[in-house]
């Protein structure tokens, strides 16, 4: 399982990172807004479980750390948009599609972008 993991496309394993990021990040959200008692509990365990396979498949891609952070981060909003609407029922505002626009082309450069 691990082999196979280990060749999977680095971009693969940003985005199952970046979707078990994000999602763990919604289930603490909704734990610590919308539950309490075991629900709460629950919520909390299962957004644990989420945010180490995050940490997991992150450092899975075999690209050099400093280069797959632009990419990761535009992963991100892109995942976090979609897992927000899911979760939340909310759509981006004006402004988080232009800040969204620079972060994804921010990563662009700093992933694809090699100096002589």
């Amino acid at each position: 399982m691990l082999r196979m993991l280990l060749s999977a496309h680095p971009l693969a394993l940003l985005l199952i990172a970046t979707t078990l990021e994000v999602s763990g990040d919604a289930l603490a959200r909704m734990a610590l807004y919308d539950h309490v008692g075991l629900a709460r509990v629950g919520l909390f365990l299962a957004a644990a479980a989420l945010l180490f396979g995050y940490g997991l498949f992150l450092n899975l891609a075999p690209l050099e750390f400093g280069r797959v952070v632009g990419l990761y981060i535009a992963t991100l909003f892109v995942v976090w948009q979609i897992i927000n609407f899911i979760a939340f029922r909310t759509l981006p505002s004006l402004p988080v599609w232009v800040g969204g626009a620079l972060i994804i082309a921010g990563g662009a450069v700093t992933t694809f972008w090699k100096p002589q």
